[in-house]
C-alpha cells in the first residue's frame, strides 16, 4: 500500500514536469513528420513508416527514463524532503520501488499515447498493422525500466550530473554488447577478460529491438518472447535490489 501510494504520487509530479511534455509533444511530432519524409523517399514507404515511427517511441521513452529517473532521489535529496520521508514509517526500499513503479506508469501513460499518434497514422496510410508491432512496442516499454532501474541505481549513490552519464552510457553501451564479445575474442590477456565481464555484467539492451521483425513482418515466437520478458524482469529486479541496498547504507545526516 505505501509502494502504491508513493507510485502515484511520483506519477502525479512526473505529470507536472515540463520536460516530459516537451518530449511527448516532440516524439509526436517525429511521428507525424514521417508523413512528409515517405514522401520524399522512393520505394519501402511503410518500412520508413514504421521504422521512423517505432524508432521515435523507442528514443522518446529512454529519454525520459533517463532524464526524469535520475531526478527520482536526486531531487528529494536537493529539496531536502529525503529526510522527512525517511523519518516515516516506509522502508527505504519502498520508497525506491515506489518511485520505480510511478516513473513506469508515467512511461506506460505516455507510451499510449504515442502508440495511438503511430496507429493513426499508420492506419491513414493504409500500413498493415501486425501483432508483432505490438509485441515491439511492449519490449521497448520493458527496455525503459530496465534503464529507469539504472538510472535509479545510479542516483543513489551519486549526483544527477553523473548518473545521467552513466545511464547514457550504459544505454549505449547495452545496444553494443555483442560487439563488445567479439571485439574481446581478438584480444588476449586482461582486455578479453574486461570486454568479456562487461558483456555479462551490463544489460543486453539489444534483446528487446524488434523494429527489424516489425519492418520485414518477422513474428516472435511465444516462447522466445517469454525469454526476454523475464530476462528484462530479472535484470530490472536485480538492479533494483543492489539500489536498495545501497539507500539502506546511505546516512543522509
Amino acid at each position: 500500500m505505501k509502494v502504491l501510494s508513493i507510485a502515484l504520487n511520483t506519477f502525479r509530479e512526473n505529470l507536472r514536469d515540463k520536460l516530459l511534455y516537451n518530449l511527448l509533444i516532440f516524439a509526436l511530432l517525429m511521428i507525424g513528420s514521417s508523413l512528409l519524409l515517405m514522401r520524399l523517399t522512393l520505394g519501402e514507404f511503410h518500412r520508413l513508416l514504421l521504422d521512423i515511427g517505432l524508432g521515435s517511441v523507442n528514443i522518446f521513452s529512454v529519454l525520459i527514463a533517463i532524464f526524469v529517473g535520475i531526478g527520482l532521489v536526486s531531487k528529494e535529496i536537493d529539496k531536502k524532503t529525503i529526510y522527512t520521508i525517511v523519518s516515516k514509517p516506509v522502508a527505504r526500499f519502498e520508497f525506491l520501488l515506489g518511485k520505480f513503479f510511478g516513473l513506469t506508469i508515467t512511461l506506460l501513460v505516455n507510451m499510449i499515447i504515442m502508440t495511438a499518434g503511430l496507429l493513426a497514422v499508420l492506419v491513414a496510410q493504409s500500413v498493415p498493422i501486425e501483432a508483432v508491432l505490438f509485441k515491439a512496442i511492449g519490449l521497448i516499454l520493458l527496455e525503459c525500466m530496465v534503464v529507469t532501474a539504472v538510472a535509479l541505481l545510479c542516483s543513489t549513490f551519486t549526483s544527477a550530473t553523473l548518473s545521467a552519464i552513466f545511464t547514457l552510457a550504459i544505454y549505449v553501451i547495452g545496444h553494443l554488447t555483442a560487439d563488445l564479445k567479439t571485439f574481446g575474442q581478438k584480444m588476449d590477456g586482461l582486455g578479453r577478460s574486461v570486454l568479456e565481464g562487461m558483456y555479462y555484467l551490463l544489460p543486453n539492451l539489444e534483446r528487446f529491438n524488434l523494429k527489424g521483425n516489425v519492418t520485414h513482418h518477422i513474428d516472435v515466437p511465444l516462447n522466445e518472447l517469454v525469454l526476454i520478458v523475464a530476462y528484462g524482469m530479472a535484470y530490472a529486479a536485480f538492479l533494483l535490489l543492489l539500489a536498495s541496498v545501497i539507500f539502506q547504507r546511505r546516512d543522509f545526516r
